[in-house]
């Protein structure tokens, strides 16, 4: 960071202060643990005695939750370049505890500058502070390796292979990793000790012998992930539509699918908010002071959305969900084409990240149109801007199609009857916070149907960067049985949390059954604490998604 930047960035005298610290750590001292306190702009830290061989660590959160500790990570990737992304890392911290931190190598004399630069970043959109600390302080974690190599589709076919008779606990954490050097790595992401990660790995290879597979232990690097349980299963399923279509063509595959031609969402069927009959207050949107309704449009609805209803209202209750906080959610049978739960639907929420699919599909429209074009550069991009929820790739699309205003157009003038109420005004800042853009939960019920329809162009290219493994909040974390596709996106700011997605669940038999759920919780005001308020709501959107599903489970036979 050059030193103008750091004047404009934390004042002043911070960053006389900071001029001094790395000029004495010049002289044999540092500070150790570090922290940078972003109410008082100042550097706090005992000074000690530095051995030059010491190497120290950037620390964004330590936690027993395993969980929150992933979900941060991820929410760190969306704020980060890929110079920093490349570094994080998730580690063992004391007994039971982890952390994730930058592992730059940053020694005692670079470490202050380095975690002023990370420390107002993240000040400015609203995230927790960090600090640093030795990394003698941490042990590694470690996976299990099935094999390594640069032919991505023979990795897959090991991991069809090891996805059929390894337990139901490895399936959701088996991936195929790309490593730093451009080789793809299949592991189960344990994330363990060495020695419970050695017990796994040799229990495998014997179980695996006969397959002609071995196990053996790989350090945690956090690679990008490129292929998981929900790619698998959408590969299977598009496999198996190109097989029904080339024996009875398109009407074929849409009956044997089961999703019946019924009035649609998208041109006027089951309304959102048209119906007067059988409502009922549930919510009360903090922002307006109005009441909210929900409507009801079957037994089957009322189950569903009572149960939502009640859980919210016990969680305002006893104050889990701030009264300054308004959610908004709604479940949709695509089986049946029809609505089964309706909480603010039509209310508009930041858009967050979850706007980028929408993005996408105005890039795709252009595609169609002759006007731009899906190269290699342009598809590393979507899998970039989806699956990693990068910022500077969204701004590229935008960029793309002609800015804010264009992406906006596009939307609104070839698909009016989906985006309603969804506004695009501005690329996503350099800082993150993107604050502007809006949509309701309706809209992205729109949206999912139709690319669940295949009504979007190249609706099973945006349905495969969809189903890329990531951390969603409807399905990771839930009681809903593994071997679920999941075709989701996250959205997250200091001020909102949310997920819409289409889950296909199992039914008994062979069949399955796909809806989409949208969950959305935003404040009015940045979050104190933002780590724990985000796994708190986190939470909330994968305990609705688990009563979403236990109220579905005996009408549909689910599993």
């Amino acid at each position: 960071m050059k030193s103008h930047q750091i004047f404009s960035a934390i004042g002043k005298s911070t960053a006389l202060l900071l001029m001094a610290l790395v000029l004495h750590s010049a002289t044999a001292h540092a500070a150790g643990p570090v922290s940078y306190n972003r109410d008082h702009a100042s550097l706090q830290g005992k000074r000690r005695a530095v051995n030059s061989s010491e190497s120290y660590a950037i620390v964004y959160m330590r936690s027993k939750d395993f969980e929150k500790i992933l979900d941060y990570r991820d929410d760190l990737e969306s704020v980060f370049d890929s110079d920093i992304r490349n570094r994080l890392r998730i580690v063992g911290i004391g007994e039971g505890e982890y952390a994730i931190v930058y592992d730059g190598n940053l020694s005692a004399r670079t470490v202050p500058q380095m975690l002023v630069r990370h420390a107002q970043l993240l000040a400015t959109v609203g995230y927790d502070e960090p600090y640093s600390t030795r990394k003698e302080k941490f042990h590694t974690l470690f996976n299990i390796s099935y094999g390594m190599g640069r032919n991505l589709d023979s990795l897959k076919d090991t991991y069809q292979l090891l996805y059929s008779t390894l337990d139901e606990e490895v399936k959701q954490e088996l991936f195929i990793e790309k490593t730093d050097f451009n080789n793809y790595l299949l592991v189960y992401r344990l994330r363990g000790d060495q020695a419970s990660a050695n017990a796994i790995a040799k229990r495998h290879s014997q179980l695996l012998r006969g397959k002609r597979i071995s196990a053996s232990l790989a350090k945690e690097n956090s690679n990008t992930v490129v292929y998981g349980e929900s790619s698998l299963i959408d590969e299977v399923a598009e496999k198996a539509a190109g097989a029904r279509s080339s024996r009875g063509g398109a009407e074929a595959e849409k009956q044997d699918k089961g999703r019946p031609q019924a009035a649609s969402l998208a041109k006027g069927g089951p309304s959102t908010s048209d119906r007067a009959e059988e409502q009922r207050v549930v919510e009360r949107d903090p922002r307006s002071g109005q009441k909210e309704r929900l409507t009801g449009e079957s037994k089957e609805s009322d189950v569903v959305e009572g149960a939502i209803a009640e859980y919210l209202e016990t969680l305002r209750r006893k104050g889990v969900i701030d009264k300054d906080e308004a959610t908004g959610w709604m479940v949709y049978d695509l089986e049946s084409d029809r609505k089964l739960a309706d909480i603010n639907a039509e209310v508009k929420f930041q858009a967050a990240s979850m706007i980028k699919p929408f993005v996408a599909l105005a890039f795709f429209h252009r595609v169609k149109e002759g006007r731009l074009h899906y190269d290699k550069q342009s598809r590393r991009q979507m899998e970039a801007m989806i699956q990693r929820s990068s910022n500077p790739a969204t701004n590229y699309f935008i960029r793309k199609v002609g800015g804010p205003q264009q992406c906006n157009a596009i939307l609104s003038k070839h698909y009016g009857h989906i985006f309603k109420t969804t506004e695009i005004k501005e690329y996503i800042p350099a800082d993150g916070r993107t604050y502007l853009n809006s949509a309701s939960p309706a809209d992205y019920v729109r949206f999912l149907r139709s690319l669940w329809n295949m009504e979007l162009p190249n609706g099973k290219e945006i349905r495969r960067v969809m189903a890329l493994p990531g951390r969603d909040r409807l399905y990771f974390g839930t009681k809903i049985p593994r071997g679920t596709l999941v075709y989701n996106k996250t959205g997250t700011t200091a001020r909102l949390c949310g997920d819409m997605g289409i889950l296909v669940v199992k039914a008994r038999g062979g069949a399955v059954y796909p809806y989409a759920i949208v969950g959305i919780i935003e404040r009015r005001n940045k979050a104190r604490d933002y780590g724990q308020w985000m796994a708190s709501r986190s939470r909330v959107i994968r305990d609705v998604s688990t009563i979403v599903y236990e109220g579905l489970k005996k009408d549909h036979r689910l599993l």
